[in-house]
């Protein structure tokens, strides 16, 4: 099997992906980042409102993107649209290689989540969805190639929001693999 796709096979998957629910969904993944470069996926996790997914290092990492380099609640997680990284990563076995925190099959574009849109997820944790972008970078061109860097920043791919959108915990709570996801 090749690791990386091109960019007709990747956009190939365009209209797949762009059939994801818009409303209702689940988490179909929970990974867990303990530190740089390392990823824990996990069936059951705990959200919370000031340090994130307990047990990720979003919390301890800091963020270049703050004065003081300290955790940005903005980004404090990472969405990531299941379809998508189904299509670029090729085996379930490789999606948390992207780095984010949360999977889930659900229409992450501005029309349908804009900033401020909240989700339950589980019934019990809400999340928001923030303004920041969520770009593909140098670790994504290595772990998926070039040509998905490509894709993902593509004009389509932004508005599509292919590389995932960045969130942070508005209500604390237990979420698990399976849950369900629904805009409210």
């Amino acid at each position: 099997m090749k690791l990386h796709l091109t960019a007709q096979q990747l956009n190939d998957g365009l209209e797949y992906i762009e059939g994801s629910p818009s409303d209702s969904t689940q988490i179909d993944m929970i990974v867990c980042r303990p530190a740089i470069g390392e990823r824990k996926v996990i069936q059951q996790g705990y959200l919370d409102k000031e340090k994130g997914l307990i047990g990720d290092n979003w919390y301890t990492r800091g963020s270049s993107k703050t004065f003081d380099k300290s955790s940005h609640k903005e980004m404090q997680l990472n969405i990531m649209n299941s379809r998508c990284i189904g299509h670029i990563a090729q085996k379930k076995d490789r999606w948390q290689l992207a780095g984010d925190q949360l999977f889930i099959d659900l229409n992450l574009n501005d029309t349908n989540l804009p900033a401020g849109t909240q989700l339950s997820l589980g019934g019990e944790a809400i999340v928001e969805i923030t303004a920041i972008p969520h770009n593909g970078c140098k670790k994504f061109a290595e772990r998926y190639g070039v040509d998905a860097v490509k894709f993902v920043n593509s004009p389509i791919g932004k508005k599509l929001h292919l590389r995932g959108v960045n969130a942070k915990v508005v209500k604390s709570g237990i979420i698990k693999v399976g849950d369900t996801v629904k805009k409210i």
